[in-house]
């Protein structure tokens, strides 16, 4: 776990910030107060103390075996966190922006979803005057391959930069149904292209979500946290059906949602067009 110095404030502070950053670095969902201070670089007495704070305020909660994990007072500051997130006017303007650039192609901006199990959610689209029937996929099938991370390059996008043990629990689910034949069954090969995603900040699809469909998605980060993806179908049966420019136009989307200082859609002011 990275040791950053204190930027101010009191000491006491820092250890806890110290035992809340390690419960976000070190793999698994519960710790023991030893497991912490190792990570933290602090004593045992002085990481029980935080964690035993913690769970009065809802921070932290304890589990059997003297295992902790983090609580709902937790989730409550994450979200509170994301009231900057860009609009939906903002967000539509960028995507119908990508329609365009894309020659038509179906925009998309997924969330991650943590919500029952790690997933990924649409926020908004840009697909002209599709109802994506001519997808070919049921809509009850078509929710199911949309929220599965281990389907499609969105979907690939988010996973590549999640924890280990996330991942892991993704892979432990099956492929949707109604998957494309592209869909990557096989783990190892899966993996693999997680590899690839992080190091070229893109995924193609390649028929995963539907036959005669291919793509390409990029991640939406924020400070190192990946939020979600930005993604663009085409009609097609290769790679070539999505074309070098199609990428160039999914980064530069996915860029806009990435949050500047003091310009970008998380601020009041809506970008122009990319």
């Amino acid at each position: 776990m990275s040791k950053r110095g204190t930027l101010g404030g009191s000491a006491h502070a820092d250890r806890v910030f110290r035992v809340l950053r390690a419960f976000t670095e070190v793999e698994g969902q519960m710790h023991g107060p030893g497991e912490l201070a190792e990570a933290t670089g602090l004593d045992d007495s002085t990481v029980h103390r935080i964690l035993q704070s913690g769970v009065y305020d809802g921070i932290f909660a304890r589990e059997g075996h003297g295992l902790y994990r983090l609580g709902a007072g937790a989730a409550r500051l994450g979200l509170k966190s994301l009231a900057h997130a860009p609009n939906s006017r903002v967000t539509h303007a960028v995507l119908e922006d990508l329609h365009g650039a894309t020659d038509g192609g179906l925009a998309f901006l997924f969330a991650l979803a943590p919500f029952g199990g790690a997933g990924k959610q649409c926020l908004d689209m840009a697909v002209g005057s599709s109802d994506l029937s001519e997808v070919g996929i049921p809509h009850r099938a078509l929710m199911e391959v949309c929220r599965s991370l281990r389907t499609g390059a969105a979907g690939r996008a988010i996973l590549a930069f999640l924890p280990k043990v996330i991942q892991d629990g993704v892979l432990a689910e099956p492929v949707p149904d109604g998957a494309g034949p592209g869909a990557f069954r096989d783990d190892a090969r899966l993996l693999a292209s997680l590899e690839s995603v992080r190091k070229d900040g893109i995924a193609l699809d390649v028929e995963e979500w539907a036959e005669g469909w291919v793509g390409c998605a990029a991640p939406v980060r924020w400070d190192g946290l990946i939020m979600g993806s930005v993604a663009v179908l085409k009609p097609g049966h290769d790679i070539s059906a999505c074309s070098v420019s199609a990428v160039r136009a999914v980064r530069r989307a996915a860029e806009c949602f990435t949050p500047a200082d003091d310009h970008g859609p998380w601020s009041e002011e809506a970008p122009g067009s990319y």
